[in-house]
């Protein structure tokens, strides 16, 4: 296959401008995929190897992603040294996964050596403790301890995503750290003030002994918040001796925002943070069942209050139709202000300094979109209905409940926070619970007592 392509194109040529890879749009070309997957049926290593060498990481895990699970071990095996192992931490963590388990240790081992100390850590902490054992065993021994320590460190700590390489092999770097003999931390000096500064000056002169630095134990997150914050590019890593251990790198953090941002979002879902794409069904189904379980009670609990006012909804048939319209409409509402809550909470802009203006001001909404809801709902109600009082009764209602809805929102998940719980994971079925409750109660009740209903 590769000689018929060589005969056709010039010897000079890229592989991939001979067989592109993403068509106008951005997307895998079909194609592209198939003649990958007849190479590698056809054990067509030159072409394989050509074409792993001109990927960029994040378009190898693209091509992995894409190809059927028997061909991906196929790819990593043909091309050898040539395979970049920091693609498997482009691709879902159940495919990467399926690729290590596969693949001989040694094969593995080989590649990680290859990896910056920070890749490397990710690659082999999804590992069973087993195998993450036999692939280190397969290092030198310089090597096995440096990932050994950082592998020590707790699960999204800054000691996990820090490299260790920021002495002897340095990638790129922005400042220059400076320790004493014990390699505790003395300060910084940024490059540009290192090549600026006038010859013959001490470097003492130049350290900035404030420089913001961030320890081996703080989580990814804070760490992540503090680059944004102060708009870094790079941060030294000290230990709890205050000795530097490592630097974290921006790209490092760009990793660490997109996989927040994806927990958080899948959390408000009721997703959990590990379901990725390539799940089976099993998997998937397990880790939903929890949350789809909880939401059932609160139904029930919220369906409960419609069985308190049976005899008001059987003399009433409007009442059972335009119930749900209420709590839909708190609900929905809520929502919006938790949404805002719950990323404000995670950003701290939201405090206990500015919590009651927020308060007051998420209030304030609800109660002015409640009256423009309460409006139209009334007009639809008495049209559709011909019952004037009717009206009245949902407008109260729904000003009740969005101003229900905008202090659930905002209260719950500050609440949750307090009690140092995920408000992204648990807000959303308390919130929906307490404007379904508020709403059918608000509606069934002033109905009752407007109509005199018994």
């Amino acid at each position: 296959m590769a000689e018929n392509i060589d005969a056709a194109h010039p010897a000079d040529a890229s592989v991939l401008d001979r067989l592109p890879m993403r068509d106008e749009d951005g997307e895998i070309r079909q194609e592209f995929i198939e003649e990958i997957a007849r190479a590698i049926h056809a054990e067509d290593a030159p072409l394989l190897r050509a074409i792993v060498a001109e990927l960029h990481e994040a378009d190898l895990g693209d091509l992995i992603a894409a190809l059927e699970p028997d061909d991906r071990v196929k790819l990593v095996e043909l091309t050898g040294t040539d395979f970049d192992f920091s693609a498997l931490n482009e691709v879902d963590d159940a495919v990467r996964e399926e690729i290590l388990e596969e693949l001989e240790p040694e094969t593995v081992a080989e590649g990680v050596r290859e990896l910056e100390s920070d890749d490397a850590v990710e690659l082999l902490e999804s590992l069973d403790e087993e195998d993450k054992v036999e692939i280190l065993e397969k290092l030198p021994p310089s090597e096995r301890v440096a990932l050994e320590r950082s592998l020590l460190y707790p699960e999204n700590s800054a000691g996990r995503r820090m490299q260790t390489e920021f002495i002897a092999l340095p990638d790129r770097f922005y400042e220059v750290y400076a320790v004493d003999d014990a390699q505790h931390w003395q300060g910084a000096v940024s490059l540009d003030v290192l090549l600026r500064s006038r010859r013959p000056v001490p470097l003492s002169d130049l350290i900035d002994e404030d420089r913001r630095r961030v320890s081996v134990m703080d989580d990814q997150e804070e760490v992540a918040r503090l680059f944004g914050k102060y708009n870094l590019v790079a941060a030294p890593v000290v230990d709890t001796a205050n000795r530097l251990v490592g630097v974290i790198t921006i790209d490092d953090v760009v990793d660490v925002i997109e996989e927040e941002a994806e927990e958080d979002l899948k959390a408000l879902g009721g997703v959990t943070s590990r379901e990725e794409l390539s799940d089976n069904v099993w998997t998937i189904a397990r880790g939903r069942f929890n949350w789809l379980l909880v939401n059932l009670a609160t139904a029930f609990l919220a369906s409960s209050v419609l069985g308190l006012f049976e005899g008001q909804l059987e003399k009433m048939v409007a009442l059972a139709v335009l119930a749900p319209i209420v709590a839909s409409q708190g609900g929905n509402a809520a929502t919006q202000t938790m949404t805002v809550a719950v990323r404000a909470l995670a950003t701290r802009e939201l405090g206990s300094n500015n919590a009651l203006r927020v308060i007051m001001r998420e209030v304030l909404v609800g109660l002015v979109n409640g009256l423009a809801f309460a409006v139209i709902t009334c007009v639809a109600a008495v049209a559709w209905f011909k019952i004037p009082g009717l009206g009245v009764v949902i407008g109260l209602a729904i000003i009740c409940n969005l101003i229900a809805g905008a202090l659930g929102g905002i209260l719950i998940p500050m609440l949750l926070e307090r009690v140092r719980a995920d408000p992204a994971v648990a807000s959303g079925t308390f919130v929906t619970t307490i404007t379904d409750v508020v709403g059918f109660l608000s509606f069934l009740g002033i109905a009752t007592l407007w109509f005199g209903l018994k």
